[in-house]
């Protein structure tokens, strides 16, 4: 009679992260990646929130809050580095995501066009540490960048996860289905995300300058803050 040995089910993406969110730390571990992602990190935190939603649709709005408020500290800590430390610190960065190339004909612009431009990056898939740092250079109002950068998270996290939370359990037998599926899928929305960087930043004067026209005027009047 011979023993039949069992081979240990090797685990898909999506079920290492599952697992990954069970941790007694995955909460303030999700929260530093907001925080992190916000001004360096190359990585989506929905990667590791939906998991966790799907887990506990419950705790989904708690999870947006954290998110939210952990991402919009970490794009004051982006932009602390593009107003303090853009040579030594920032501009690597911005040279990692491929933005480095129009990047300087852009500073003098981005305070006419800051506020569209920042919510447009934190809602996006497109590195919101750009945005972030980019402010800091241009020397963008700090509440302007607050304000939007707080419209533009909520909307980011609360969305998603108010999403899972009434559509959880569906999700959730969907995911189960096509667990490599989902897994790809967020590989492919960080790749996306590198791709569209430097799209925001044109490389050549006269596309900057087509790019800040076409902006200016599809910036709708209530982007504008009023003049105290």
């Amino acid at each position: 009679m011979s023993d039949s040995t069992t081979q240990p089910t090797k685990l898909k993406l999506y079920d290492r992260l599952k697992l990954a969110t069970q941790h007694r730390l995955a909460e303030p571990i999700l929260a530093l990646l907001c925080f992190l992602e916000a001004m360096i990190l190359p990585i989506f935190p929905e990667i590791m929130l939906a998991p966790m939603i799907v887990a506990n649709r419950l705790r989904a709005w708690r999870l947006a809050a954290i998110c939210t408020v952990s991402s919009v500290a970490g794009g004051l800590a982006g932009y602390a580095i593009g107003y303090f430390l853009f040579d030594a610190v920032g501009r690597p960065i911005i040279d990692f995501y491929g933005a480095g190339g129009g990047f300087n004909s852009l500073q003098q612009s981005f305070n006419d066009n800051g506020p569209l431009m920042v919510l447009i990056g934190a809602v996006s898939p497109i590195p919101y540490k750009v945005i972030t740092i980019t402010s800091g250079v241009a020397g963008l109002d700090i509440w302007t960048f607050i304000f939007y950068g707080l419209i533009g998270r909520a909307a980011r996290y609360f969305i998603p996860c108010g999403l899972f939370y009434f559509f959880g359990p569906a999700a959730n037998a969907f995911i189960e289905k096509h667990k490599a599926l989902a897994g790809w899928g967020m590989l492919i929305a960080v790749i996306v995300g590198f791709a569209m960087a430097p799209l925001l930043f044109p490389k050549s004067g006269v596309e900057v300058q087509e790019t800040v026209q076409a902006i200016d005027e599809a910036t709708p009047a209530e982007f504008a803050l009023p003049q105290l």
